[in-house]
């Protein structure tokens, strides 16, 4: 037990926002899931989370930031759950102090209550010095969500089955690009727009380089959330009429889109251009995380 004039040492991870760079849907599987060809990338931004560990064994969170109000502190937030899952696999007797900066937007297709899961299993394996197998701890995270696996480790992957199955993958010239969030500011519901898949299977993915993730690679579920989300469709008209962009898509099962540009100033220059005309949308202007 620490000494009670000693503050207990604070440990931060980053909950870093994922993005569907292509998501291919294949087919909707027996057990309700759906079969998913996906090339994840996180930004080298997100939610923060910071903690502190204590001797009373309790899961105490806080919910802060931007989108904090859009959220619930209660036993059923996924970090809640994490760190409850964590401390009952290792019989850990201590309990955590948890703080969670929300920067994401809730509901958004960018993987944020995922990342934010993801980042408490992190964040408490350090805090509590845990010793754990990486494949147990990824059961315990695809027990959370079928993207917290992936945002567990948070680098670029393919990701096919209902999330389970992931593989570091590299495309030349991904890594660092400068990418470019933007949100209408409206909440789209994951399972409605699965529900408004048309279940056609329009081929695999092949993400073997940057331009064929570009030519060929898509998104299965746009039109879906399109229909529920119609801002959707103009913020990728706004990003497809910048200059120097290399592509702009719909990440996950929306409403949050993304740009990739060549360069910083071409970023820059189109976040210019959509702020002046749609103010009220959400941005975020980061890069592709590296590993």
């Amino acid at each position: 037990m620490p000494h009670p004039d000693v503050e207990a040492e604070t440990l931060v991870e980053t909950a870093y926002a994922k993005v569907n760079v292509a998501l291919h849907v294949r087919a909707r599987r027996d057990d309700g899931y759906h079969a998913l060809e996906s090339l994840f990338v996180f930004a080298e931004d997100g939610d923060r989370l910071e903690g502190q560990t204590t001797d009373d064994g309790v899961i105490g969170l806080i919910i802060d930031g931007p989108f904090g109000a859009g959220l619930e502190a209660g036993s059923d937030n996924l970090v809640t759950r994490a760190a409850r899952a964590l401390q009952a696999h290792i019989g850990e007797r201590r309990g955590a102090a948890i703080r969670l900066t929300k920067n994401l937007p809730v509901a958004s297709g960018i993987g944020g209550g995922s990342a934010d899961a993801a980042a408490a299993l992190r964040l408490l394996v350090r805090l509590w010095d845990v010793r754990i197998e990486p494949e147990r701890l990824a059961e315990l995270a695809l027990d959370l969500g079928s993207d917290v696996p992936a945002c567990v480790a948070s680098v670029t992957q393919l990701v096919t089955g209902r999330g389970e199955h992931l593989a570091r993958h590299n495309v030349d010239g991904l890594e660092g690009l400068p990418m470019l969030l933007v949100n209408p500011g409206v909440g789209v519901s994951t399972a409605s727009v699965f529900a408004g898949w048309d279940r056609q299977d329009r081929g695999s993915l092949n993400a073997a380089s940057l331009e064929l993730l570009i030519e060929e690679g898509r998104n299965d579920l746009e039109n879906a959330a399109i229909a529920v989300a119609p801002g959707i469709a103009q913020i990728l008209d706004a990003l497809r009429g910048a200059d120097g962009l290399l592509l702009a898509r719909m990440s996950g099962s929306g409403a949050t889109c993304f740009g990739l540009f060549g360069n910083m100033a071409a970023m820059a220059d189109a976040v210019q251009a959509v702020r002046a005309e749609h103010p009220g949308w959400w941005i975020m202007e980061t890069r592709i995380r590296s590993a």
